[in-house]
C-alpha cells in the first residue's frame, strides 16, 4: 500500500500532461497551429474534445476490462468478451448501410446493449448465470453478429469503407458531447464498480469461498455485467471498436500497484485515458489521421505476447 499513493498520483499528473500535450500537438507540429483567427477554434474546438473523448473512452475500456478480468477470474478477458463490440459493430453497419451516418452512434449503443441482453437472456434460461456460460454465450454470439456484420459489408456499395473505418475504431467525428457522455459513464459506472471492488477481491478466491465470506455474488455479477455493458456501449458508440487498452491496462496497473481492485479500478481511469489519449494523438498527427485501432494494436499486442512470455518464464 506504501506505493499506491505516489502511483496515483503520478498517474494524475501524467494524466494532465498527457491531455495538454495531445491537445497541442496535431498535423503541424508541436504548439499552436497558428497565430491567425482560427487557431484558438483548433485547439479548442477540435483538438481539446477529441483528445478528452479519447481520454474517457480510454477510462471506461481499462476499467471495465478490469471488472471482467476480475469477475472471470481470467488475465485474457476484455470489455468485449460478451459480444458488445460485435453488436455496436452490428448496429452501426446497419445504420450506415439503411439509414445514414447520423444514426450510428445511436444504433451502436442500442446493438451493444442488445448483444449483453441477448446474451444474459440465453445463458440465464436455467435462473442460475454461471460465468462459463456467460463466455461461451458471448462468443458464440460474437461469431453470429459477425457473421452478419460480413453479410453487410457485402452488400454495402459505396458505403463498405465507413464501415470499415467505423470497424477499426477512430474519433474523426468527436465532439464536446462525446467527451461530456464518455466522462459521465465513466463516472457513474465506475463508480458502481469501485463500490464492489471489495467483493471482486473476494470473489478471485472462487464463488463459493466468496459466498461464505458474506458475499453476495450474484449482485455483484449483475452490478460488473451492468456497469461494464454501460461503459463498453458507450465507447463502441462514440469511437467504433478499439482493441487491446481494456486487455492490456489492467496488466499494467497490476503490475504497478498490485491486485486490490479497489486500487486498480481507479488506477484504470487515468492509465487507460492516458494510454488512447496518446495512442490517438499519434494516429492523427503522424500518421496521416490513421485509425486509432492500428495504433492500439500495434502498441498492445507486442506488449501482451512479452507478458504471456514474461509469465511463462516466471512459472
Amino acid at each position: 500500500m506504501t506505493r499506491t499513493v505516489p502511483v496515483i498520483l503520478g498517474l494524475g499528473v501524467a494524466a494532465v500532461v498527457t491531455v495538454v500535450l495531445c491537445t497541442l500537438t496535431g498535423p503541424a507540429g508541436f504548439g499552436i497551429p497558428s497565430t491567425g483567427p482560427g487557431a484558438a477554434d483548433i485547439v479548442g474546438g477540435i483538438r481539446l474534445p477529441r483528445v478528452l473523448a479519447a481520454f474517457f473512452v480510454g477510462g471506461c475500456l481499462a476499467v471495465a476490462g478490469a471488472a471482467m478480468q476480475a469477475l472471470f477470474r481470467n488475465p485474457m478477458a476484455d470489455p468485449y468478451i460478451l459480444g458488445t463490440s460485435s453488436g455496436g459493430a452490428l448496429g452501426a453497419a446497419l445504420a450506415i448501410v439503411f439509414l445514414g451516418g447520423l444514426y450510428v452512434p445511436v444504433f451502436a449503443w442500442a446493438g451493444a446493449v442488445v448483444a449483453m441482453l441477448i446474451v444474459w437472456s440465453i445463458a440465464g434460461q436455467r435462473g442460475v448465470i454461471s460465468v462459463e456460460t456467460l463466455l461461451l454465450t458471448g462468443i458464440a454470439v460474437s461469431f453470429f453478429f459477425s457473421a452478419v456484420v460480413s453479410f453487410l459489408v457485402a452488400i454495402a456499395g459505396q458505403n463498405v469503407h465507413q464501415i470499415i473505418f467505423w470497424l477499426m475504431g477512430g474519433f474523426w467525428n468527436a465532439s464536446p458531447g462525446d467527451a461530456l457522455l464518455a466522462a459521465a459513464i465513466l463516472v457513474l459506472a465506475g463508480a458502481a464498480l469501485f463500490a464492489v471492488g471489495r467483493d471482486l477481491n473476494a470473489l478471485s478466491l472462487g464463488e463459493e469461498t466468496a459466498a461464505h465470506l458474506g458475499i453476495d455474488t450474484a449482485r455483484v455479477r449483475w452490478t460488473v455485467l451492468g456497469s461494464s455493458t454501460l461503459l463498453v456501449a458507450g465507447a463502441v458508440s462514440i469511437a467504433g471498436s478499439v482493441g487491446f487498452i481494456g486487455l492490456v491496462t489492467p496488466h499494467i496497473v497490476r503490475m504497478l500497484l498490485g491486485p486490490d481492485n479497489r486500487v486498480v479500478i481507479p488506477a484504470c481511469v487515468l492509465a487507460g485515458g492516458i494510454l488512447l489519449a496518446v495512442s490517438d494523438t499519434l494516429a492523427r498527427s503522424f500518421f496521416s489521421d490513421i485509425s486509432v485501432g492500428i495504433i492500439t494494436a500495434f502498441i498492445g499486442a507486442p506488449f501482451f505476447i512479452w507478458l504471456i512470455y514474461q509469465r511463462g518464464h516466471v512459472a
